[in-house]
């Protein structure tokens, strides 16, 4: 299935209502692009024009703290898209780097095309509305993570929640998305593992 395609499927699968005309739109308005390990999607500081649907690969989504530190603060592999959606949506400048940690393929869709749709097709408006309950869905957990659960809790959700992406993250960003120390989690690696 070609990029594009697997795109097109992903929204009829959430909305499975839309027209051939809605989809005939985003068929025509979108891009693919192809970014090698290390290269950002986004870099902070810039305006982000695009969303990206990761058709393959994965990508880190991190900031740089006062004193240089990186601190990791999502992963977003195949089926996920890659924004920083307040910036994108508001068209301010993101506060995240989107680095890619493999070879990634990304079906893009500008903000103007995206504005555009929402104005001519009732049926992308919805698709619109539901991918940004899922955004502020995910970020709500991410926040209720580090309020209500240890250390320890977060790492074993996203084992559970993230099976796949274990083999691919380094043990380095994983920490920092943890919020901990990698010593840290290779302590609660090591007492799990002996249970």
């Amino acid at each position: 299935m070609s990029a594009v395609e697997s795109f097109l499927f992903a929204v009829q699968s959430l909305c499975p209502n839309l027209t051939e005309g809605e989809l005939s739109y985003l068929r025509d308005c979108v891009s693919v692009r192809e970014l090698g390990p290390r290269q950002h999607f986004i870099q902070a500081g810039a305006l982000q024009r695009e969303i990206g649907f990761v058709h393959s690969g994965l990508l880190r989504a991190y900031y740089i703290d006062a004193d240089g530190n990186e601190t990791s603060v999502n992963f977003v592999a195949e089926k996920r898209y890659a924004t920083h959606y307040a910036s994108f949506i508001s068209q301010m400048s993101s506060s995240y780097f989107f680095q890619c940690i493999e070879p990634t393929v990304l079906v893009c869709l500008g903000y103007e095309h995206i504005q555009r749709g929402y104005e001519r097709y009732p049926g992308l408006e919805r698709y619109g509305r539901l991918i940004a309950e899922e955004v502020l869905k995910q970020q709500q957990q991410r926040i209720e993570s580090f309020l209500f659960r240890s250390a320890e809790e977060r790492y074993l959700d996203f084992m559970q929640d993230h099976p796949s992406l274990f083999n691919r993250v380094s043990l380095s960003h994983l920490a920092s998305y943890l919020g901990i120390e990698r010593q840290s989690l290779t302590r609660i690696r090591k007492r799990l593992a002996q249970r």
